[in-house]
C-alpha cells in the first residue's frame, strides 16, 4: 500500500488530536488530556532543544554564503525591501480590520484581576538586549535575538577574512547539517505531535473560554487568512508571475507544520527544503533569505496580531486611539518585527506595542489563555510570507527554476541539505 504524504499525515494527526481532544473535554478525561498536554510539551521542547545552534549556524553559513551570490548587495536590500513591505501590508489589514470590527466593543470581561506581564517589552530592552552582556547565557537562556546578533557578526567577519576563514565556515556548516538531520528527525514526529498539540488546545481551550474573546479571535484569523489568501497571491501573481494555486499546492507542508507547532524557527528545516525543491528558489540565495526569515519575518505575529490587539485593548480600557496612535502601531510593527524571533508566542511583540502607544499591559493578561489558539494561524502566516519573499526576488533577479516550481510536487521525506560552496568558475544560477 502506498505510504501516506507527510502532508496527509499531518492531516491526519490533526484530525485525530481533535477528535481525542474533544472526547477528553466532552467526558471529563483528565487521563487523556493529560497524555495529550505530554506528547504536545515533548514534541515542543524537542523543537527548541535544536533552536540555539540551529539559528546560530543557519545565520552565519547564510551571511557567509553571501560570497557565493552575484549581487549579493542587491538581493539582500531587495529581500529587506520586501519583508518590510509585507509587513507594512499586513499591519494595514490589521487596522483596517480593527476599525472595521471594533473587537473590544461590548466585551464586558474584568479588568480587575487581570496582570501586567514580568517581562516587558520596550524600545531600551529591545535595543540594548540585542547585544549580549554575555556569549553563553545567550545560548543558555535562549535569547534568539542575541544569537542572531552573534550569527550576522561571525558571518560578516568570515565573509570579510575571505577563504581564511573557510575552515570556520565548514565546521559550523557541518553543525547546521548535524542539527538539521536530527530536527528532521523530529519532525517526522510531527503527525505525533500535532495531535498531541491540537488535542491539548481542544481540551484545554473550549468556547467557554471563547467566547467573551470571539471577535478578537475572529478578527485574527480573518486578517491572517486575509494576507494569506488575497495579499500574498497578489502579490505572487502581478510581482512574481507565480500561480498562487502551485505555490500554495508546494508550500503546503511548511505551512501546515507552522500551524501545529507554533514556531517559525522550527519549521526552518522544512521550509528552507520546501523553498529550494518545491518553490524552485536559487539554493544559495535560499540559504541566505529563509533563515533571516525565520527570525524577522514575522507578518502574523508581529503585524495583524499587535495591531488588533492594540485596538481591543484601548477599547476594553476605554481609551481613544487617533491617526497619531495608529502610526504608531503600523512603525512598531514594521521595525519592531525581529523582537518575536522566531519563537512561540508574540507577547514580547504585544508589550513592546502597548508600552510604546501607552496603552495599559494589563491588557496582555486578557489576551495569555486564548494565545496557544491564535498562534497557530499567525505563525502559519508567518511561515508562509517567509517563502512568498524569496520567490517575488528570486523571480526578478532570475534566480527562480520554473521546471522547479511547475513540477509535481516531490516527496519529502528526507532531510535537508545546506548548500556546499560552489566550485570556482561554476555558475551562480543553475
Amino acid at each position: 500500500m502506498k505510504r501516506f504524504s507527510f502532508s496527509l499525515q499531518l492531516l491526519l494527526g490533526l484530525v485525530v488530536g481533535a477528535a481525542l481532544g474533544f472526547a477528553a473535554r466532552i467526558w471529563d478525561l483528565a487521563w487523556l488530556a493529560t497524555t495529550l498536554t505530554e506528547v504536545g510539551a515533548i514534541f515542543v521542547q524537542l523543537l527548541k532543544l535544536a533552536v540555539a545552534p540551529l539559528v546560530f549556524t543557519a545565520v552565519l553559513v547564510s551571511v557567509a554564503n553571501l560570497r557565493n551570490v552575484d549581487g549579493a548587495a542587491r538581493l539582500a536590500g531587495k529581500t529587506l525591501f520586501w519583508f518590510l513591505a509585507t509587513a507594512l501590508i499586513a499591519v494595514i489589514v490589521g487596522i483596517g480590520l480593527g476599525l472595521i470590527i471594533n473587537p473590544g466593543q461590548g466585551v464586558t470581561l474584568s479588568t480587575a484581576g487581570a496582570k501586567a506581564p514580568e517581562n516587558v517589552g520596550s524600545w531600551v530592552d529591545f535595543l540594548t538586549g540585542i547585544i549580549p552582556t554575555n556569549i553563553v547565557t545567550a545560548f543558555t537562556e535562549l535569547n534568539v535575538l542575541q544569537i542572531v546578533f552573534l550569527g550576522i557578526v561571525l558571518g560578516a567577519a568570515a565573509l570579510a577574512l575571505g577563504e581564511k576563514a573557510e575552515p570556520f565556515v565548514t565546521f559550523n556548516r557541518s553543525i547546521l547539517e548535524l542539527v538539521q538531520k536530527a530536527l528532521w528527525w523530529v519532525i517526522r514526529l510531527a503527525p505525533i505531535g500535532t495531535a498531541g498539540l491540537i488535542g491539548k488546545s481542544v481540551a484545554t481551550y473550549g468556547w467557554d473560554l471563547l467566547a467573551p474573546l470571539a471577535k478578537f479571535s475572529l478578527g485574527v484569523y480573518v486578517g491572517c487568512f486575509i494576507v494569506l489568501l488575497v495579499v500574498y497571491p497578489a502579490l505572487l501573481s502581478l510581482v512574481g508571475k507565480v500561480n498562487p494555486i502551485t505555490f500554495f499546492r508546494n508550500a503546503w507542508p511548511a505551512i501546515e507544520l507552522a500551524f501545529v507547532s507554533r514556531s517559525s524557527v522550527g519549521t526552518l528545516p522544512l521550509t528552507q527544503k520546501v523553498t529550494i525543491e518545491r518553490l524552485g528558489v536559487d539554493r544559495d540565495y535560499a540559504s541566505f533569505a529563509v533563515p533571516f526569515g525565520a527570525t524577522t519575518k514575522m507578518d502574523g505575529c508581529a503585524s495583524i496580531y499587535p495591531a488588533l490587539a492594540a485596538i481591543f485593548v484601548a477599547q476594553v480600557f476605554d481609551i481613544p486611539l487617533g491617526v497619531g496612535e495608529y502610526l504608531l502601531i503600523a512603525f512598531v510593527s514594521v521595525i519592531g518585527s525581529a523582537a518575536t524571533a522566531g519563537l512561540t508566542g508574540a507577547i514580547v511583540m504585544l508589550t513592546l506595542t502597548l508600552s510604546t502607544l501607552g496603552l495599559p499591559l494589563e491588557g496582555v493578561g486578557l489576551l495569555l489563555a486564548i494565545d496557544p489558539i491564535l498562534d497557530m494561524i499567525r505563525t502559519a502566516t508567518n511561515v508562509a510570507g517567509q517563502m512568498v519573499v524569496p520567490v517575488l526576488v528570486a523571480r526578478g533577479e532570475g534566480r527562480l527554476d520554473e521546471a522547479v516550481l511547475n513540477a509535481p510536487p516531490q516527496p519529502l521525506d528526507e532531510a535537508p541539505v545546506v548548500s556546499a560552496p560552489r566550485p570556482s568558475g561554476e555558475p551562480a544560477i543553475a
